[in-house]
Parts: structure tokens; C-alpha cells; sequence
């Protein structure tokens, strides 16, 4: 059973891979499609008649299964080609497709499944209103309940698809009786194509890369039946918490065929370019620059592997904030470097938006803020392990990770390294610092997993060296004893002109 699925995900993506050669090299060019906003619907409709969204519909319905493997698979295989494609897809697997699998009322599955199979509807969610942001528990979209329907107000702005998408998951608060808003978060399924429920567009925004996704503000105004609210198992925080982090443990999806065609594009030019008496890749800092990019290839691949095994939605990820602001913020990371190195080797070429590098720079930047910013996920990270490690009294940072469960065994590579205490009043700014630290000992104990499972020893040990260089570089600052801060009335006495 399992080799005939894996045959099957196999000419699955096989034919996906083709469907986007052709759409993308024969139908029309994508370098001139990336300087253009959003995508011609004829391309659309060919991309979508592969039907790649049937990986995140349950088999009941028609769909693939919600199988997390395949999700990625269909990620990497978009995002080889098209970085904002895959993200198009993202969206709508891990903030429309799973949580209405999981958490929708059995009565409205059936049509939503069907019109994203047959029709080729789309999906996303509304959680970020325009004065909050990431403060997501003070929103003020809220709700009241009425006889037969729930009345739904409000704004929220920044959701891709914004315009485009036929369905939304929007979340709101319940508004009290005394006027105040609850603490806690539901979410209500919307129709864009029933009138009562249609989300209004005040605005689209010029958003600086990933020109295919249409950001804007929203107005929400509706009226929806009571069963397209969400069924809460606990409370709609820990419901929010679990979508999300199961979404950030498929940002290696979308990372994976992204950093690989940052890879091959960057070796390709560097085996190709002649300078004197030989390529490119007789110079060692370029061997060392494309070694930093194959090191982000295997750590990638490692977070795909462990996403794979843990994010399904069977599993409730509302506690595994760990792991998930680990494989998030860091592949991010990964991601973004990635196509600086591929850029700085590709010369002159690669600073235009219709170069892959030039393009993957712009497009891939909003993955470090969005959903997150990356320094507030290193930050939460530091601190879950520094709450762990006051509980258990445990000063020292190697001492601790060498007894933690996802860092043990790859602690013992960094020994020297980690061998520190990072103090119990440390700054936010040295937070992020050991929140980056703690994230890549744990990631490399999933490149470590996927050693045992066969994965070629050289990348791996490569990507340790790498990595073990970036820990010592952190840890090091941990150790200064900087605390510059801005100068707000700088502007006396600092005009160059007068010295």
C-alpha cells in the first residue's frame, strides 16, 4: 500500500511539474509574467485543472487525503517555479483547506470540496486588521449572535488572495452585552458568491514582490449561517495557536523547491562562468558562498521529513510553538540568503526582477515578517526554553539542551559552542540571538533523523560546519556587551559639511 501511494504522489507531481513547464515556458514566459500583477485567469484555470489542491481534501471528498507529505511535495514543486504560486497554494492548505477539514461542520464540507475540485474555487483567512497586527487576542472584528445567523463587523487587511479568494475563514471576537469584546477568538467560514456574505474590497495594496497575490484592506459587513462557525475543541486560542502552527510546519514545502532552484541556478552559473583559466567554482569563496545554499538544501529537506511525520491534522500543534517557530523562522532565514548568495554569484545578471535570484530576493523577503516576524519567534523561542531551563534549574545552555528531547542529540556537535550561561536578565536583542541558536540545534536534529534514514553523509556534514559556525557567531554575541540605542535628536552637531 504504501509503494503504490508513493507511486501515486510520484505521477502526481510528475504531471504537476509538467502542467507548470508548459504554462509557465510554452503558454507564456514567466519572467515577463513576474513583472506583471496578478495572473492571466486562462493560466490560472491550467494550472488549476491538475487539480494540485486535492492534496489538502480529505479522500471522502475526492481529494488526495490531507496527507502532509503530499502537501509539501506540491509546495517544493510550485515554488521551484514560482515562489508566489506556492505561497497561493500554502494558503490555501494550511488557512483554508485543513482547518475546514478539521474543524468545519460536516454540513458545509461537501460543497466547499467540491467547488475547489470542480470549480476551482480558492480559500484563505482573515485574522490581521490594520491596527493590531500581530497583537491578533486585541482584535476588534467581532460578532453577535442573532435567531438563525451570527452578524459579523469589522476590517482586516494583509490576507493574500485578498479579492480573489471565493471562500474565507474570518476570525472574530463576541461582542458582550456591556459593549466589550470576549477574550477568547471564533472563526466563521464566508461565501464570497452569496451576497449577504460577500467581503468587500476598500483597497488593494502595491505590495512589493509576489506580484501574482493580490494583498488590500477588507470591510466585513455579513450575516452567515450559525453552521459555518468553526467547532471549537478547547477554546478558539488554542484553535488559532493549532492553525498556525501547523502552518508554519509547511513553510518547508513552500522553502524546499524555492532553495533548491536557488542551488541548481547558482551551480549551473558558476560551472558555466569562465573567469581567467577556469569557472567560477575554482575560487574558494565561492565554493563557500554555493556550500552555505547546498547547507540550507539539507536542512530544509530535514524539516520537510520531521513536518511530515508530526503536522498532520489528526495532531493538535496548539503547545508545539517550539517546533514550529523553529522551522519557520529559520527556513525563512534560509530561504532569503539563499537567493542573496545565488544573486552575488550571478554577477550583474542576477540584479534584475526578471532574474530568478533578483526576483527570489523581493518575493522571499515577506516570508521573514509575515505569519510572524522572525525576530518574534526567536524571541518566544528563547523564551520557552529559558522558562524550561529555570524549572529545572539548569544555568548552562549546553548542559540543558544536552537532556532536552528535540536537541540532544544534535547538541553534542555544538558542545563547545553552547558551553555558556546565557544569564537570566538578558536584552530583547540577545533574546533573538539565543532564539537562533536554540532553533538550529534543533533543526539539526532532524538533518541528523534523516542521516539514519539514508540522506548522503557529505551534505550532511557540510551543512554541521555550517551551522557550527553560525552558533559560535551568535554565541559570541551573546558575550558583547552592547546596548547602542537610537539617538532621537541626532541631527545636532552631525552635518557632516561643518568638519
Amino acid at each position: 500500500m504504501k509503494t503504490e501511494n508513493t507511486h501515486s504522489l510520484t505521477a502526481f507531481i510528475n504531471n504537476f511539474e509538467r502542467t507548470l513547464k508548459k504554462v509557465f515556458y510554452e503558454q507564456a514566459d514567466i519572467n515577463q509574467l513576474s513583472l506583471e500583477r496578478g495572473l492571466p485567469p486562462a493560466l490560472w484555470k491550467n494550472i488549476m485543472d491538475a487539480k494540485p489542491l486535492s492534496v489538502a481534501i480529505p479522500e471522502k471528498f475526492g481529494g488526495r487525503g490531507c496527507i502532509v507529505k503530499e502537501c509539501l511535495a506540491l509546495l517544493s514543486a510550485a515554488s521551484y517555479e514560482s515562489l508566489p504560486l506556492s505561497l497561493t497554494f500554502g494558503i490555501n492548505i494550511a488557512l483554508f483547506l485543513e482547518p475546514v477539514a478539521k474543524y468545519a461542520d460536516e454540513s458545509i464540507k461537501a460543497n466547499i470540496f467540491h467547488r475547489f475540485l470542480e470549480q476551482q474555487s480558492m480559500g484563505g483567512l482573515m485574522i490581521t486588521e490594520p491596527d493590531f497586527g500581530s497583537d491578533a487576542l486585541n482584535m476588534r472584528t467581532a460578532f453577535r449572535e442573532e435567531q438563525e445567523n451570527f452578524l459579523i463587523q469589522g476590517k482586516k487587511h494583509w490576507q493574500g488572495l485578498t479579492g480573489q479568494a471565493d471562500f474565507w475563514i474570518v476570525a472574530a471576537r463576541k461582542e458582550l452585552e456591556n459593549g466589550d469584546l470576549a477574550r477568547d477568538i471564533d472563526f466563521f467560514v464566508t461565501d464570497n458568491t452569496i451576497t449577504t456574505q460577500h467581503i468587500q474590497v476598500e483597497s488593494y495594496y502595491n505590495n512589493l514582490g509576489l506580484y501574482m497575490i493580490p494583498y488590500g484592506l477588507n470591510k466585513i459587513n455579513i450575516t452567515i449561517p450559525k453552521n459555518q462557525r468553526l467547532k471549537v475543541e478547547s477554546t478558539g486560542i488554542k484553535m488559532m495557536l493549532d492553525i498556525l502552527h501547523r502552518s508554519r510546519m509547511q513553510f518547508p514545502g513552500m522553502g524546499m523547491g524555492f532553495i533548491k532552484r536557488m542551488l541548481d541556478e547558482a551551480l549551473g552559473h558558476c560551472k558555466n562562468r569562465i573567469v581567467g583559466s577556469g569557472n567560477l567554482l575554482s575560487f574558494d569563496s565561492v565554493q563557500f558562498q554555493l556550500s552555505r545554499i547546498q547547507s540550507a538544501f539539507t536542512i530544509c529537506s530535514a524539516m520537510c521529513s520531521r513536518s511530515s511525520n508530526i503536522s498532520g491534522i489528526t495532531n493538535s500543534l496548539a503547545t508545539e510553538g517550539l517546533e514550529a517557530n523553529s522551522m519557520k523562522a529559520f527556513v525563512t532565514d534560509l530561504m532569503q540568503e539563499s537567493a542573496q548568495l545565488c544573486l552575488q554569484v550571478s554577477g550583474a545578471n542576477g540584479y534584475k526582477i526578471s532574474h530568478i535570484a533578483g526576483r527570489g530576493i523581493v518575493d522571499s523577503r515577506p516570508f521573514q515578517i509575515f505569519e510572524g516576524s522572525n525576530e518574534m519567534l526567536y524571541s518566544q523561542i528563547a523564551e520557552i526554553i529559558s522558562k524550561k531551563m529555570k524549572k529545572e534549574k539548569e544555568m548552562n545552555l549546553y548542559s540543558f539542551l544536552a537532556s532536552f528531547n528535540l536537541a540532544q542529540r544534535a547538541s553534542e556537535h555544538f558542545k563547545d559552542q553552547l558551553n555558556f550561561i546565557p544569564g537570566e536578565m538578558i536584552t530583547q536583542r540577545k533574546m533573538v540571538d539565543l532564539g537562533k541558536i536554540i532553533s538550529r540545534v534543533i533543526c539539526i536534529g532532524y538533518v541528523l533523523d534523516m542521516f539514519d534514514k539514508g540522506f548522503r553523509k557529505d551534505l550532511i556534514e557540510n551543512c554541521i560546519n555550517n551551522i557550527k559556525m553560525d552558533i559560535a557567531h551568535l554565541a559570541s554575541n551573546l558575550s558583547l556587551n552592547n546596548r547602542t540605542e537610537v539617538v532621537y535628536d541626532y541631527a545636532e552637531n552631525s552635518n557632516w559639511l561643518g568638519y
